[in-house]
C-alpha cells in the first residue's frame, strides 16, 4: 500500500470516501430536499478537484492499492485556513442546492491541524490502511510545524474513536457537528 498525496485526476474516487466519512445521511442534509446523493457527490467532486477548497485533492493524502486503485483517503489542513477554505462549500452549496450554509460553526481552529475526513474502501478495510494515513498526516503536520493534530469523532463510534486512542489522540471536549454529538480528540506534536 502507498500512500502519497493526491492528484487532482482522483477526485471522484476521493469524494465517494469523504461522502462515507460524513455518512450519507449527513449528505443528503447537505443536499437538502429534491437533490440527490449523487447530486452531492458531483459537488465534492469539483470541490476536491479545486485548489482553494477544504476538500481540495491538495490537502488529501491518498493509500492506492492494486492498479493505482484510491484505497483509503485523508483529507487534512492548517485549522487557521478553515473559513477561507470552507468558502467553496458554501458557494457550491449555494449554487447547486439553493442551501447556505455561510453560518456553520467551526470545527477547529489555529494551532491545530485538522483531519477532516478519514475513510477505507470497503475492500481494503482491516488492512491498517487507517493507521498508515494518519501516521502520515501526524508526520505531515510535524513538517509544516504545527503543535497539534485535531478531529471530531462520532459519539456513536466507538471503534474509531478507540483507532484515535491507540494512535495516541486523547479527548479535549465534546462538540457538534452537523447535529451529531461528537468528541473533539488531539494528539500534541
Amino acid at each position: 500500500m502507498n500512500i502519497e498525496d493526491a492528484r487532482a485526476a482522483q477526485a471522484r474516487s476521493i469524494a465517494r470516501l469523504i461522502m462515507e466519512a460524513m455518512n450519507h445521511e449527513c449528505c443528503q442534509y447537505f443536499a437538502g430536499e429534491g437533490h440527490t446523493l449523487h447530486d452531492f457527490e458531483g459537488l465534492m467532486t469539483r470541490l476536491v478537484e479545486r485548489d482553494d477548497s477544504q476538500y481540495s485533492y491538495r490537502n488529501t493524502l491518498v493509500a492506492t492499492g492494486e492498479g493505482q486503485e484510491v484505497a483509503g483517503i485523508c483529507v487534512a489542513y492548517d485549522g487557521k485556513d478553515l473559513r477561507r477554505l470552507r468558502k467553496a462549500f458554501v458557494k457550491g452549496a449555494l449554487e447547486a442546492f439553493g442551501r447556505d450554509f455561510s453560518s456553520m460553526d467551526d470545527e477547529t481552529g489555529e494551532g491545530e491541524f485538522y483531519i477532516d475526513s478519514l475513510a477505507v474502501s470497503a475492500a481494503y478495510r482491516h488492512r491498517g490502511i487507517a493507521t498508515q494515513l494518519l501516521k502520515a498526516t501526524i508526520e505531515r503536520a510535524r513538517t509544516r510545524g504545527l503543535s497539534a493534530v485535531g478531529l471530531l469523532v462520532d459519539q456513536g463510534n466507538p471503534r474509531a474513536e478507540a483507532l484515535y486512542r491507540r494512535i495516541g489522540f486523547a479527548y479535549e471536549n465534546d462538540a457538534s457537528w452537523g447535529g451529531h454529538p461528537m468528541r473533539h480528540l488531539q494528539i500534541k506534536l
